[in-house]
């Protein structure tokens, strides 16, 4: 498609600054102090959101002042120019420094930042189609400078990447909100079932801080030999497999296409590997029923727990829909006293345990052998469900965030391609866009 005849083609470095980074020597310790956040393509590749908030490494004055490495401005596009992900850009929120693995692309007076970042974005196929090298490919800087595209007048180009930016600020939020959620639940837990915190206040004679009296009324006051240690009096020790049911999972024959292309979740440690929250809507394959009768675990419930149990162990997930799970996964459906709510930060905090309970030679594995006899301790009823109630409606908003951010991700994924080439206006996304933010 021609662009619209209001926009004017325009080589990169006339509305930006190309500018290459550096490393500063890593035999001077003093060049290492953490002072200014810096940019490697390690830090590019694993950021799933818009805007890069922070890095890895960082280095000091001294380092930046002695090597080759660059201060950019926020809102800089940093874009990879060699290996795997090769043409991967992403903003950065502040000012950072950049090393030599990636381009830095800095709008000029008369081009706005966000739009050039989006317009770059669009292009990482290209860039990937150009890149050349022996050893592995690269895109270099006469392929950057010699870049030609349409661009529309300033005004449009900050009304393109409002309409953009707003919808990717919002998804960043609804990450970040839930960041807090999870650390509120997480920290509820780790206080109430592996410091105790209530009974030891209580067997002080006090009175819990931050609990009503119903709530603290539900912890002793005093505690018990366990084969786990010290724990709350009434409250026992048992083995995860007894208070969960514990299962695994298999793939169907790739072979045979009668078991796929259905509308059954089939969940695998990738669909987990990529969840910024531990709650999961969705999978990227799916099986029929003919394939759901392949795996004997069959039809998981929606609750269920999920745990990778290799390469690597330790990504968790509540489902949100009826799954299946491949044999990377022991899912724990909670049929039984602990609610998945605490099931879910049980295994948060006993990771390390479950962890040691693996064995391979290729890789380590936890299998549902070695992992139902893990020990947990099982608080009274009364308590567990106080905890759900606590707990639950923190989940519940995690769940909308998680839900609002692919609908937005849709959006502007849709969005994209045709603003920034000129297919539809501003005025004609403005609606789409403004019934979501």
């Amino acid at each position: 498609m021609s662009p619209p005849t209001d926009w004017r083609i325009v080589a990169l470095p006339e509305i930006a600054e190309i500018v290459c980074g550096g490393t500063p020597s890593t035999s001077t310790p003093e060049y290492w102090e953490p002072e200014i956040e810096w940019v490697t393509a390690k830090d590019i590749s694993e950021c799933s959101v818009a805007k890069i908030w922070k890095t890895e490494r960082l280095i000091s004055q001294k380092g930046l002042e002695n090597s080759s490495a660059k201060m950019l401005p926020a809102l800089a596009t940093l874009l990879i120019a060699r290996g795997a992900t090769m043409g991967k850009c992403r903003m950065i929120a502040r000012p950072m420094a950049l090393n030599q693995t990636c381009y830095g692309i800095v709008a000029r007076e008369g081009a706005d930042p966000r739009f050039l970042f989006y317009k770059l974005h669009s292009l990482c196929e290209h860039f990937r189609s150009v890149a050349h090298g022996t050893v592995f490919d690269t895109v270099i800087g006469s392929g950057l400078r010699s870049l030609q595209f349409a661009v529309p007048n300033i005004t449009e180009q900050r009304a393109i990447g409002h309409i953009l930016g707003a919808l990717d600020d919002k998804i960043e939020l609804n990450r970040r909100m839930n960041e807090t959620l999870e650390a509120m639940a997480r920290a509820i837990f780790k206080s109430w079932f592996v410091d105790f915190d209530p009974v030891r206040v209580k067997a002080e004679g006090r009175q819990p801080c931050g609990m009503d009296s119903d709530a603290a009324a539900l912890f002793p006051d005093s505690f018990q030999d366990s084969p786990l240690g010290k724990i709350p009096k009434g409250w026992k020790v048992g083995r995860i497999g007894d208070f969960v049911t514990a299962v695994g999972g298999s793939t169907p024959s790739t072979e045979e296409a009668k078991y796929w292309e259905g509308a059954i979740h089939f969940a695998t440690p990738k669909d987990m590997s990529s969840l910024k929250s531990p709650i999961l809507l969705g999978t990227e394959r799916r099986i029929t029923e003919a394939g759901l009768g392949q795996i004997g675990s069959g039809l998981l419930p929606k609750g269920t727990v999920l745990l990778s149990s290799r390469a690597p162990i330790g990504y968790l997930a509540v489902t949100e829909v009826p799954v299946a799970v491949n044999q990377g996964i022991i899912a724990m459906v909670c049929n039984k006293e602990l609610p998945n709510s605490y099931v879910l930060h049980w295994a948060k905090e006993n990771l390390e345990t479950i962890i040691a309970n693996a064995n391979g030679t290729t890789f380590l594995e936890i299998s549902k052998r070695n992992f139902r006899p893990i020990p947990v301790v099982v608080p009274t009823e009364a308590v567990l469900e106080r905890f759900a109630a606590f707990v639950e409606p923190i989940h519940k908003k995690m769940v909308g965030n998680v839900a609002q951010s692919r609908t937005l991700a849709s959006i502007r994924d849709a969005l994209l391609p045709k603003l920034i080439s000129g297919e539809i206006r501003v005025k004609d996304a403005e609606g789409t866009a403004g019934t979501v933010l």
